[in-house]
């Protein structure tokens, strides 16, 4: 039986635990000297309590974007949430004040960036970096928050704790500052981390010592984790669900088995057939993607994947396709189905 024809696995079972994250129709967008980029437009999805979430894409499709929306992180201008609602424990975040929002961020949401070398201070050391979250969340003294950032370097595997909070960030590898930095946004136990490619700039014997710290986390710890990459090969063996984004736009939702065994959208099949694999045949070539990612400085019409798919027909290019409810807990926008090649009616 073909990958397409898989049928829908165990994860048909709906998913029980609450909801701590409830993103309705979000909308971001930049106005620039060249127009408006039309960023993110109009996404929907939950996180649940102690999930680990996986947002996936190439560059540009609006998968930090619409993360850093949510806590306030879009300079304004040129960015602008132009509609949309983000309830987080039944708290809107979009139209909270600054104030509001830096009572949260850090404290119950927290985000680890891509390249840790720009996002910590390289002129404070990292004493005075690990205790500012803990100072500005909890009641404590400045010896108490130097002996919880002990506890909490040594808790993501930094040697000799006591002797490197004292040094500063160009003291570190790349390896070690990225645990720096999850251990700072560990630091109040938030119930959601964010994490924004956070091994992109690492080599790949630190990706997995990283990747394989931030799931030990999450599992002593109970939080709830939203993976952002374009890498689907730690997708796999990382996420529960996937969203899969292509131009500000989610194009497939599913649980991480269905993707691969049952994947229901042009793109997610296009992204699997580039993925290198143990088992291809050496003289055989990885699949690439025709064409180009669409211009988001024009508003979108139809299906963003359309000009590469090799599915299109006349609807594709007019109308934007819904995400059609394949099975429970997939959905895919495509006005195709692809295990019978017939379209979709709404």
């Amino acid at each position: 039986m073909s990958a397409l024809m898989t049928p829908a696995t165990k994860h048909d079972q709906p998913d029980k635990r609450p909801i701590l994250l409830d993103v309705k129709n979000l909308e971001v967008c930049f106005h620039t000297p060249e127009g408006t980029v039309y960023a993110v437009n109009n996404i929907s999805y939950q996180v649940r309590e102690g999930e680990v979430l996986a947002v996936v894409g190439e560059s540009g499709c609006g998968k930090s974007v619409s993360m850093m929306a949510l806590l306030g992180l879009i300079p304004k201008p040129p960015g602008d949430i132009a509609g949309g609602q983000a309830f987080f424990m039944d708290r809107d975040l979009l139209p909270m004040s600054e104030e509001e929002l830096a009572s949260i961020r850090g404290g119950e949401i927290a985000m680890v960036f891509q390249d840790p070398m720009t996002s910590l201070n390289p002129v404070l050391s990292v004493r005075r970096q690990m205790t500012e979250s803990l100072l500005r969340h909890y009641d404590m003294t400045g010896e108490q928050a130097e002996k919880r950032a002990i506890e909490l370097m040594e808790l993501v595997g930094i040697p000799d704790p006591e002797r490197r909070l004292g040094d500063y960030p160009h003291q570190f590898s790349g390896g070690m500052r990225q645990r720096v930095m999850i251990a700072m946004m560990l630091a109040c136990n938030p119930s959601l981390l964010i994490a924004d490619e956070p091994t992109t700039a690492l080599d790949v014997t630190i990706q997995a010592q990283i990747i394989e710290l931030m799931v030990r986390m999450r599992e002593h710890l109970g939080l709830a984790l939203i993976w952002i990459t374009h890498d689907l090969g730690v997708v796999a063996g990382l996420a529960e669900r996937v969203i899969v984004m292509y131009a500000g736009m989610i194009v497939e939702e599913a649980d991480v088995d269905n993707l691969f065994e049952n994947p229901q959208h042009p793109y997610t099949l296009a992204l699997l057939g580039a993925l290198p694999r143990v088992d291809r045949r050496r003289d055989s070539r990885l699949k690439s993607i025709p064409g180009a990612p669409p211009n988001l400085l024009i508003a979108p019409r139809g299906c963003p994947f359309a000009p590469r798919c090799e599915y299109t027909f006349d609807r594709c290019r007019e109308e934007r396709p819904p995400l059609f409810s394949i099975s429970a807990g997939q959905h895919s926008a495509c006005w195709i189905d692809l295990a019978t090649g017939k379209p979709r009616e709404r």
